[in-house]
């Protein structure tokens, strides 16, 4: 080796190390459908939608509203919202962002081209009007209680979105331009890595790691694999790991964060199927099922018996509520009243998706259980996207095993509204209760809190009466996060909502 080309290779294995500094390795399990906050009703989609764009208003980490595009609001009336947007805020491609780009979102979102549960949210919206560059005037039908928090919806920029004649296929989903802290550095391509670079426009500062890798890694075991291989700078940890597979070098390298989840786990009916109809065919399953069992072997007790659509500990939660215990006896009762015998049994499939073993495990789990009851309940698991596409939103299903997230102010309108069942609806189990539809379209009006709530808590309890879902776990969060980063303040709303300001060490 000549001298002179050792100070070569010193730099070049210093640039290389500054590089891996300011690059974030995260894993994604499926591919994103559609990067656009319009249409990304998938967890993918969502996450890699949430750094390359930006709505009017955000949760602060105390969950407090606070502008983001909008540098200010305020509410003229209870029915008038106005909004006065930041200034000189550019888009990925370096056009100014203003106040058409909001009022085309909103008139994209409501266009009949556009098939997407989030129009409900809108419904109430009378008129969205620009009147100036930098002001919004959002007029309302009626007093909303979500007037304001509707608007984090992710804002599309009209200079590229209004040459498209079809929104739901465009190219443009697979390559979008935002406002967001992150810019996709090229088209993302199904089951591949997704690379994410820092926006060097960002309005709110600069992300001071420069670069986000997204390794597609569809099982989670290969996820820990990668992840105590030091190849990924934060994963997802389940229980078992946590109590069982960690070391200490491990544990060195990587701090744990465990926080309760947002979320919960259900079996879902097709109400749609005859034998569903039949509340009691809904009992019997519920009563045979041990949930307790399900969080012990699942997680340790890293986790809780969920009993109904929104989460404990909350304002609409109804504290007095006695849910249905694990009663076997009931169940086999239920079941000899229904007509079922052991040369007769209830069978039905359930249908999950892989990417989630915890759940696949717990599909097995109650397998077991309701095969003590004389209840045959065969498993199939399918990929996201063609559980997605062909099982879930076709309603081609018996039962299906699926979870969903919570936004800190409820609203069961997408989900348990009659409405709901439609088309790339999120009603997509064919829920229908005439005193439910009332209640959640009554609360939508009520801008008082403690009102609201009861409402919500009547909600809760006719619904988990009606046994809809069969309600099962809400998992505790167990995150693994390279020491190396720093800035990380775990709050009410999770950890990554101020991941501009980490630093990689």
């Amino acid at each position: 080796m000549h001298l002179f080309t050792l100070p070569i290779i010193l730099f070049l294995l210093t640039l290389y190390s500054l590089a891996q500094e300011s690059t974030l390795h995260l894993s994604i399990s499926a591919s994103p459908s559609r990067i656009n906050p319009l249409l990304a009703t998938d967890s993918a989609s969502a996450e890699i939608s949430d750094r390359l764009f930006n709505g009017l208003v955000k949760f602060d980490s105390n969950g407090t509203i606070v502008g983001d595009l909008a540098d200010s609001f305020h509410f003229e009336d209870n029915k008038t919202l106005i909004f006065t947007l930041h200034q000189n805020i550019q888009w990925h491609d370096t056009q100014e962002f203003d106040a058409e780009d909001v009022v085309y979102t909103y008139q994209l979102l409501n266009s009949p081209k556009l098939l997407t549960p989030y129009k409900d949210s809108f419904k109430y919206v009378k008129r969205v009007e620009a009147l100036d560059k930098y002001t919004i005037r959002v007029t309302y039908k009626q007093p909303y209680f979500k007037a304001l928090s509707i608007w984090m919806m992710g804002i599309l920029p009209k200079h590229i979105w209004e040459k498209e004649d079809n929104p739901m296929t465009s190219s443009i989903n697979k390559n979008p331009i935002g406002t967001g802290a992150y810019m996709l550095k090229q088209p993302f391509k199904v089951n591949e890595k997704i690379v994410l670079n820092a926006n060097p426009y960002y309005f709110d500062g600069v992300a001071k790691i420069k670069t986000i890798n997204y390794h597609y890694i569809a099982d989670p075991s290969t996820q820990f694999i990668t992840l105590k291989a030091k190849e990924l700078d934060i994963g997802s940890l389940d229980p078992l790991q946590v109590q069982r597979q960690l070391n200490k070098e491990f544990n060195s390298y990587y701090q744990l964060i465990e926080q309760p989840s947002q979320s919960y786990t259900y079996m879902g009916f097709n109400l749609r199927v005859p034998k569903f109809k039949n509340k009691k065919v809904r009992e019997a399953i519920a009563y045979a099922i041990n949930k307790q069992e399900l969080i012990d072997l699942l997680f340790f007790k890293h986790g809780k018996i969920c009993h109904g659509p929104f989460m404990p500990d909350t304002p609409v939660y109804p504290k007095e509520y006695k849910p249905k215990e694990y009663n076997p006896t009931k169940s086999k009762q239920l079941l000899k009243e229904l007509g079922y015998t052991p040369n007769n049994p209830l069978q039905f499939e359930l249908i999950s998706n892989t990417g989630n073993d915890t759940r696949i495990n717990a599909a097995q789990i109650m397998q077991h259980q309701l095969a003590k009851v004389g209840i045959q309940m065969s498993i199939r698991i399918m990929e996201w996207q063609a559980f997605l596409n062909t099982v879930v939103m076709p309603h081609k299903f018996e039962a299906v095993l699926m979870g969903w997230s919570l936004s800190l102010i409820p609203d069961a309108y997408s989900i348990w509204h009659s409405d709901g069942d439609k088309k790339g609806g999120f009603n997509f189990i064919g829920y229908h209760n005439a005193q439910v539809d009332k209640l959640i379209t009554d609360s939508e009006s009520i801008i008082e809190s403690q009102k609201f709530a009861k409402n919500y808590q009547k909600i809760f309890k006719l619904i988990a009466d009606d046994t809809p879902y069969l309600f099962l776990y809400i998992p505790n969060s167990i995150t693994a996060i390279n020491r190396k980063i720093k800035g990380i303040k775990p709050s009410l709303i999770g950890i990554t909502y101020n991941s501009t300001e980490w630093v990689k060490e």
